[in-house]
């Protein structure tokens, strides 16, 4: 709806930037509801589609069959050591998401490697207490998780990120892993060496969440709010435009244009191309109309 909104509100025959950008308070009834509605909507609409990748990222088809692998971080990076079945999203106790976003589908190390880094002392047990002393060593001085390690080749996991509450800002994300058996350490991966895109969901992830700071929460009311007009704002603009005395929903006739409506076909099947499960959806509300719509007069009088 964001894209076929600035679809339909792009200046175009006559019309001007100025009147889009900025609404003209001015106009009366219907069209002062309509000018807002445009001008707030295309100010609201990048940071709009902002929220709805960040939250898409968490989809089970668009975001962990397309996005997330594309964006993950590469395991390729850590040669010198094993990698396990295990993923990182493991490490997600209870269906929590506290592992970033670009780490969750990349394979963990593996314990039993005689590579990576120096970390535990040689000589000292490898247990909670070390891998804690370590952590200080290696700059986790504030708030940060330890996990455990899981299974006969899982290891110490030290992290400090945003989606786990630790930090406020996303650009000091940090995870580092540690052998149990010689408490070596093995890989580490930072906010620097995410791919692009992971870069872009950890930012983007912690505006969603509002874990920027005060700010950055009462933004997100501001903007959830300037929403909740947006919806409002739509229906007192469909309701002033039905004719009188009638509950039909009344749809609006065709555009003169053959070109509008034709470019707005080629936008929505270009977001059903990239959303398959919106695609979905708009070949069901296809299909209602062809199979029951059309053949119930009384329903396609009151749709119509």
């Amino acid at each position: 709806m964001v894209v076929t909104g600035f679809y339909l509100w792009w200046p175009r025959g006559g019309t001007r930037w100025a009147q889009v950008l900025l609404p003209d308070l001015r106009l009366k009834g219907r069209l002062w509801w309509r000018s807002l509605h445009a001008s707030l909507g295309f100010w609201l609409g990048t940071v709009l589609l902002v929220f709805l990748l960040t939250g898409l990222s968490w989809t089970g088809v668009w975001g962990a069959k397309f996005a997330q692998p594309w964006g993950s971080f590469p395991a390729a990076k850590w040669d010198a050591v094993p990698l396990s079945d295990a993923t990182h999203a493991t490490l997600n106790a209870g269906g929590t998401h506290e592992v970033p976003w670009g780490l969750a589908q990349t394979p963990l190390p593996a314990s039993g490697s005689p590579g990576g880094a120096v970390g535990v002392p040689a000589g000292q047990p490898v247990d909670l207490d070390s891998v804690a002393a370590l952590a200080k060593r290696l700059g986790f001085t504030g708030q940060h998780h330890i996990q455990l390690p899981q299974g006969d080749t899982g290891v110490y996991t030290l992290s400090a990120d945003t989606m786990s509450g630790d930090l406020g800002r996303p650009t000091q994300d940090r995870t580092v892993h540690v052998d149990r058996y010689t408490g070596r350490v093995l890989a580490e991966a930072a906010y620097a060496d995410y791919p692009l895109l992971a870069k872009a969901m950890a930012v983007g992830i912690a505006l969603h969440q509002g874990d920027l700071g005060l700010w950055n929460a009462l933004l997100n009311v501001l903007f959830c709010l300037a929403i909740v007009f947006l919806c409002v704002s739509g229906i007192v603009m469909w309701w002033k435009r039905r004719p009188k005395g009638s509950w039909r929903l009344v749809a609006p006739p065709a555009p003169r244009d053959p070109s509008l409506w034709k470019g707005g076909a080629l936008v929505m099947c270009a977001l059903a191309l990239a959303f398959p499960l919106s695609g979905a959806v708009l070949l069901g509300v296809l299909l209602l109309d062809w199979l029951v719509v059309s053949r119930l007069p009384a329903l396609r009088t009151a749709l119509g």
